[in-house]
């Protein structure tokens, strides 16, 4: 089985805006070719917004994405397939940091009028299983890299950076997991 590590970054305000106004401005993923690895590849693309198509100032410090970055990037609609692509054939598990991830996906699908991918139903959220693994609350990201002993490596809030953190928990996390079966 193989595992694809994503994480996504999103348009976003220090306040005032909803949830269902974010959309996504970068996907970063990282294929696994099983539960330990090794990694097969990486994948990343900046995407261009469309209902808040300026970066807040806010957004542009916490994810270091320049407002030029979304400028010439492609559309989610076109972005997607290109994911897809890349992803290749099922079988595969998607896995990512918290349920954030999942949930944005399907409301860019939602926005785009596209059909959500149905292989993306197969999902672990890697920070629940972390926290249950290893009888803890969930923590962010930064925190389970620290508490494996692993150091944060590239951008915080930079997708294909943190996907690459978040691939090396996976697969401290993944296999634990199949002795779970």
């Amino acid at each position: 089985m193989r595992y694809v590590v994503v994480d996504l970054e999103a348009t976003c305000w220090k306040s005032g805006m909803s949830r269902a106004e974010m959309e996504i401005i970068e996907i970063g993923s990282v294929l696994l070719a099983s539960s330990s690895g090794p990694v097969l590849g990486e994948w990343g693309s900046f995407v261009r917004p469309v209902a808040h198509f300026e970066l807040s100032d806010f957004c542009r410090e916490l994810t270091s994405i320049r407002q030029e970055d979304v400028y010439s990037a492609p559309y989610f609609w076109e972005v997607l397939p290109r994911y897809l692509e890349w992803i290749g054939p099922e079988p595969f598990t998607l896995c990512s940091w918290g349920a954030y991830d999942l949930n944005q996906l399907r409301q860019d699908c939602q926005r785009h009028s596209l059909d959500f991918p149905a292989t993306f139903e197969r999902h672990i959220n890697l920070k629940s299983a972390h926290a249950r693994l290893r009888g803890i609350k969930p923590q962010g990201m930064n925190g389970a890299l620290r508490h494996e002993g692993l150091t944060l490596e590239g951008t915080h809030h930079r997708g294909i950076d943190d996907a690459r953190n978040i691939a090396k928990l996976a697969q401290i996390i993944l296999p634990a997991l199949d002795g779970e079966q």
